[in-house]
């Protein structure tokens, strides 16, 4: 009888791992291998920042599951996750008890918001698909607003937008808005102006783009500047409000719109294994990516702290890495084979800064501009999941160097604090 294998997860650690078991488990050593997920679909993160500017289509950037799938033997089930229980070998999730041999783990990651008073109620997450599209609308929303908005005070206030967070993704983030907002909104928006405008990134450290060589960083700090981004090191939020953010020292910046990228933990099911855990409610697992004590269960990605490699980033190359390598050190398992270690090797950082710039930190290899920007659009369009996906993204990201972006607003956006009919005029 083959025995059952239960991957939790369908980011890059989950499908990784689903992908390469189904690969490895043919033949003399069948697996019953099963895919759980809360969503039906494969999201390629990497290209988030891109739908809040409305230059890649939000469909394009996700894969059906069961597209991956193919033929490769494994099945998919979506369901949400309840519960692990290690020692009974079951997995509850709101449809079903399911039995395993073995576990793969890889629920991903949750927004980390530091007990930080009002940021989980009164800032705008970046996650999921969801969450990129929602806050497309509320920009456009807001613009809408000020557009027809007499007073210049309460314009800017409408049209500032806070970044807390200065990594990857709030600086993707901020450099995205900037290009929709003084590209597309200032040229089609007759009642706002470019002095209207104010993009604001809080960052708690000294430095952003923590990761990527000081050198590059501090040019890309600089480059923020000189798009007129403001950029606040040292500056950790310690209060969240409605309508705005203070920050340590007192200040409080008022703006509608706070957009929190400024860290992630592990998936809430995590804190309920058995065994140690660091500071961002990562197990921590041995060089193996087993649970101590367990070792028929293996964590991937964001979930797992590998004893031998504590400092790996959150990021998807190591997700990556580590669902293939629990796949195969499963299937080594399954055949009484010597297990192989994790070994985390940095492959590099992209960051995209913007329309035509980038920058590019691999090994010693540092370079940054209009061949990087063209390197980090090869490299992402390269690991987008199928053809088709990489075709749809290569159109639209020619199509927004020709043709205006999309600004319809298709659903209705939070409603904003700051948005008082008493202040509107007649529209232009």
């Amino acid at each position: 009888m083959a025995k059952r294998v239960v991957i939790l997860g369908c980011g890059f650690a989950g499908i990784h791992a689903a992908t390469a078991l189904a690969r490895a488990a043919r033949g003399a050593n069948p697996l019953d291998i099963l895919l759980v997920g809360n969503q039906n679909y494969f999201l390629f993160t990497p290209l988030l920042p891109q739908i809040a500017s409305s230059r890649v289509d939000p469909r394009h950037i996700a894969q059906s599951i069961r597209d991956i799938r193919g033929k490769h033997p494994f099945r998919f089930l979506r369901s949400d996750l309840r519960a692990i229980d290690v020692e009974r070998r079951i997995v509850e999730t709101s449809e079903v008890s399911l039995p395993y041999d073995y576990l793969v783990v890889a629920p991903g990651s949750q927004t980390n918001y530091f007990n930080i008073p009002g940021a989980r109620e009164n800032t705008w997450d970046f996650k999921s698909l969801e969450d990129a599209v929602v806050l497309r609308e509320r920009v456009l929303d807001l613009c809408e607003h000020a557009d027809h908005t007499v007073d210049a005070q309460a314009r800017r206030r409408l049209l500032t937008f806070v970044i807390a967070g200065g990594g990857y993704t709030g600086v993707e983030i901020v450099t995205e808005l900037h290009d929709f907002l003084f590209g597309y909104v200032v040229d089609r928006y007759r009642g706002i102006a470019t002095e209207d405008i104010r993009l604001v990134v809080l960052e708690a450290t000294a430095e952003i783009l923590r990761g990527v060589h000081p050198k590059l960083a501090e040019h890309s700090a600089r480059l923020l500047k000189r798009k007129g981004i403001e950029v606040r090191t040292n500056s950790p939020v310690v209060r969240c409000a409605p309508d705005g953010v203070e920050i340590r020292g007192g200040e409080f910046i008022s703006s509608p719109t706070v957009i929190w990228s400024a860290g992630v933990r592990a998936h809430q099911l995590i804190a309920s294994l058995p065994g140690p855990h660091d500071r961002a409610g990562r197990a921590i697992v041995n060089e193996f990516l087993q649970l101590e004590g367990h070792p028929e269960v293996f964590i991937a990605g964001d979930a797992a702290a590998a004893a031998n490699a504590p400092g790996a980033p959150l990021v998807a190359p190591v997700a990556i890495e580590q669902g293939s390598l629990a796949a195969r050190n499963l299937i080594h398992l399954t055949r009484g084979e010597a297990l192989e270690a994790y070994r985390y090797v940095s492959e590099g950082m992209l960051v995209s800064l913007g329309m035509n710039y980038a920058v590019v930190n691999i090994g010693k290899i540092r370079f940054s501009g209009y061949l990087a920007w063209l390197f980090w659009n090869a490299v992402h369009l390269f690991k987008i999941v199928g053809l088709k996906k990489q075709v749809e993204v290569a159109i639209d990201w020619t199509l927004a160097t020709v043709f205006p972006r999309d600004a319809m607003i298709i659903r209705r956006p939070r409603r904003c604090p700051l948005c008082e009919p008493s202040q509107s005029a007649s529209a232009r």
